[in-house]
């Protein structure tokens, strides 16, 4: 559909079912569980150990819990996050989706902006304290005859700091799910238009309805998942905010500023480009189970009702 015909065509707000929230949970659940978390743990490892390699990343992981130490935190609060934040993300998607569409906005437009409020919902409702315990886990020490879990760290902090404390560094995830969300929706739309001109011709004026194969579509949201790693900063800054490593001179309050003066100041420009790479791997995995594996279930149950 072209941007005259969008705007010609009448503008009606998307259902929101409960198969859809259902779906958006288990599809995060599934990511998480699989190959997300690993990808999350060394791509936090390294954004706040920055002067870890990827292989040295690997070989710490593994010798602070073997192949389970490549699951920290997925247990609870991963799937805490995963069971809640792909509902939130589709049911505010979709209301903000209706109104830039009232205000005249281009379907691409309000896709964007959608998909951006989106990931700020996501980030004040579960995202913040959940992905700050996360970050405790792979940060804080191990080991020890007093070890304490998950839950204790948890509840000590809260006692400590009350609420702010336990949601450390949500504007920063916020700002990340914003441009998260944003782009992975936005490169998908994107790169879904430009295979179809190339598959069907610019002259073609039905070729934005008309249907993608499995591997164009796959292929779409893999390089949308790589391209929206333009922020990995953002995450860097946030994994300093949220890590528990006690490094002499490093700033007590730590905020988006303190966090990133800290950080250029020790690593440099190239510092806030640590653990982009098995971050990328991470969001052309997250891309390919919520946008093109969204499509394909939410098609599947379609055709069944």
């Amino acid at each position: 559909m072209t941007s005259s015909d969008a705007a010609a065509a009448p503008i009606t707000k998307k259902p929101i079912s409960l198969m859809n929230l259902g779906i958006g949970a288990a599809l995060n659940l599934f990511e998480n569980s699989t190959l997300g978390q690993p990808f999350e743990v060394i791509k936090t490892h390294m954004g706040a150990n920055r002067g870890d390699s990827m292989l040295v990343a690997i070989k710490k992981t593994y010798q602070r819990g073997g192949i389970l130490g490549f699951y920290q935190g997925l247990i609870p609060w991963a799937w805490i996050e995963a069971a809640t934040k792909g509902s939130v993300l589709i049911f505010a998607a979709s209301e903000l989706e209706y109104y830039c569409r009232l205000f005249g906005l281009s379907s691409a437009a309000a896709g964007i902006l959608s998909g951006m409020g989106g990931g700020i919902a996501q980030a004040y409702t579960t995202m913040g304290f959940c992905t700050f315990m996360k970050t405790v886990e792979v940060t804080r020490g191990k080991g020890g005859a007093d070890q304490k879990s998950t839950m204790q760290v948890a509840r000590e902090i809260f006692q400590r700091e009350g609420i702010r404390g336990i949601n450390k560094g949500v504007n920063a995830v916020a700002l990340r799910q914003c441009t998260n969300w944003g782009s992975r929706f936005g490169f998908t739309r994107i790169t879904e238009d430009l295979m179809r001109t190339a598959m069907y011709g610019r002259d073609d004026k039905d070729r934005h309805s008309k249907p993608l194969g499995t591997v164009a579509k796959i292929s779409a949201s893999a390089i949308a998942g790589a391209l929206s790693c333009w922020n990995q900063p953002i995450e860097v800054i946030r994994i300093e905010m949220q890590s528990q490593i006690k490094t002499p001179g490093r700033p007590e309050k730590m905020t988006i500023a303190a966090a990133s003066a800290w950080i250029y100041k020790n690593n440099g420009f190239m510092g806030f480009y640590r653990g982009v790479t098995p971050r990328i791997g991470l969001g052309i995995w997250q891309t390919v189970c919520m946008v093109y594996g969204g499509d394909v279930v939410k098609g599947y149950f379609a055709r069944k009702a």
